[in-house]
């Protein structure tokens, strides 16, 4: 018998996600856990569709903020343009994220997360906080692929291989279809 189903609109076109499959939609096939290259090179550097910038709570002008790590590189070869989008957006909650666009780069967007806080100081909840929240941007927009930096190691003080650990948790209980890869930046 067949019998028309309504389609509820807040599963796009997902198709089924119910347990028994009773409303006549296709079945869905769970995403898989993220899978995570971690690689050493210039973030700016990476054949992806979008870049994660490790920011703050965007509380300060950016403009009063001397540019330092991914910031930096992203203003010097990106330009400005992100970041007075980004300043448009308010404050970022601590492990937050905005998109903007990528000014100069060729990147689809940049996304910005708060890893960071008011002290200059990045935390777990900062961390894998900003993992989860850029992903979430990832997948909502459709991303094929993103670019992390190690966030937290820098200006926030927490050590590549502790906050590299962090992230990697993070990621753990993630799932998307994107190809994730972490960049490990060496002077």
């Amino acid at each position: 018998m067949d019998r028309a189903v309504p389609y509820p609109a807040w599963l796009g076109s997902a198709g089924c996600l119910c347990r028994y499959h009773l409303c006549g939609l296709p079945v869905v096939q769970p995403l898989a856990m993220v899978s995570v290259t971690v690689m050493e090179g210039n973030l700016l550097d990476q054949p992806v569709d979008v870049i994660v910038n490790a920011w703050n709570w965007n509380i300060i002008p950016w403009w009063l903020l001397v540019p330092q790590g991914v910031s930096g590189a992203i203003k010097k070869r990106g330009g400005y343009q992100p970041f007075i989008e980004l300043a448009k957006h308010g404050a970022i909650p601590l492990g937050g994220a905005v998109m903007t666009s990528a000014g100069r780069l060729s990147f689809k967007a940049i996304i910005h997360v708060a890893g960071i806080s008011m002290l200059w100081h990045s935390s777990r909840k900062s961390i894998q906080g900003s993992v989860v929240s850029a992903m979430d941007l990832v997948n909502q927009h459709g991303f094929a692929s993103v670019a992390f930096p190690i966030i937290g190691a820098g200006t926030g003080g927490y050590g590549q291989e502790g906050a590299l650990q962090l992230m990697h948790d993070a990621f753990a209980g993630i799932a998307s279809p994107a190809s994730v890869t972490v960049v490990r930046y060496r002077r």
